[in-house]
Formats: C-alpha cells, structure tokens, sequence
C-alpha cells in the first residue's frame, strides 16, 4: 500500500506546485511585462499622480456638465464596485418598468431623438465604464449649457473619445465616461470633481 500511496503524494505536491504556484506566478510575470497597464487595472491618474479611478470600471457623474454614465443597480446606491451586481429584474418586472419609466420621463428633456437604450438599461455589473456614442451625444447639449459653451466644442471632445470596435470588428463603438469628462475639463480648464 505504501508503494502506491507514495507515487499519489509526490504527484499531488508537484501539480501543486507546478500548477498552484509556478503557473500562476509565470503568467503574471508575462501579463506585467507584456500589459503593464491593464494588468494593473487600467487605473487613471490625476496630475499629481493620485489614482481617481479605473478606465475598466464605471463611476457616479451627476453634475450636469459632465457626462453621465449608464444607471447601476450596484450597491444601494449604484457604481459600489465591492457590490457589483445587475438588479436581476426580468423584463416584466414591475420594478424595473417603473424605474425606466422614472429615468425616461428624466432624459426627455435633455436632448433630441429617441433615449438610447443604454442611458436606461443597466448593465449586468452595474459597473460599465462606457456609453454608447449616441447616448453620449444626446447628453452634448445639456454638458454644454452647463459649461456655457457651445455645443460642438463638447462634440469634439466625445468624437475625439469615441473609439471602435476593438480589433476593428469586436463590440461596438463607446465612449469612457471618465476619460471623456476628464478630457472636457482638460480643454475647458476645469478641475476634476473626483467622480461626482
């Protein structure tokens, strides 16, 4: 018995190792070396260099001169990154018709056109970092008269953020809210509220 027991607790200890450990720690390695920037989370810094957020998660804008980003049901109060969760209302859900009721009846009057569906869907992590270039350019007017500034400076600044599908054909075009907002208060001089 000991003959067979020994082989089963040498391979165990090396898979262990090999598989717990040392592939993990490579990969890594590989990951920081290749990707240093998304291996260490996409983060975004300020001029003095204090990290104001990630590129890879969403955060509260409420101030009408900065653009807002798609409603979260993480948290109670949204956009809680340690609570990152969808509301997991299903399509009849009385709740959730309510609220995107609640959040059109909002919107109607901030710009023309139809409401895109993602200035009143959640996402499943609550926690999406972008909009849709269409969500974002019906918010151009509101971020403008906000600024006191014409609308097509704000248009410059969210084309100029808008980036493609990634590889060309995966996804859809976006735009990052926290990197859009900060690009507006980098152009008009503005000092960045911390997300809020």
């Amino acid at each position: 018995m000991l003959s067979q027991l020994r082989p089963a607790i040498v391979s165990t200890v090396f898979f262990t190792v090999l598989l717990g450990l040392g592939y993990p720690l490579a990969i890594t390695g590989v990951a920081q070396a290749a990707f240093p920037d998304q291996a260490g989370g996409s983060l975004i810094r300020d001029a003095k260099g204090q990290v104001i957020g990630s590129a890879l998660i969403g955060q509260a804008f409420a101030k009408p001169e900065y653009l807002h980003p798609r409603p979260s049901a993480a948290g109670s109060n949204g956009y809680d990154a340690s609570a990152s969760s969808g509301s997991n209302y299903g399509p009849l859900n009385p709740d959730l018709a309510k609220r995107i009721k609640g959040d059109a009846t909002s919107l109607a009057g901030e710009g023309k056109g139809a409401i895109p569906a993602d200035a009143l869907t959640s996402s499943a992590s609550g926690l999406d970092p972008d909009v849709s270039p269409a969500n974002a350019a019906r918010q151009a007017a509101r971020i403008a008269a906000a600024r006191g500034i014409d609308v097509a400076k704000v248009q410059a600044v969210i084309d100029a953020h808008t980036d493609g599908p990634t590889l060309g054909f995966l996804g859809q075009a976006h735009v990052n809210v926290l990197k859009t907002n900060l690009a507006l208060d980098a152009a008009l001089g503005k000092a960045h509220p911390s997300g809020k």
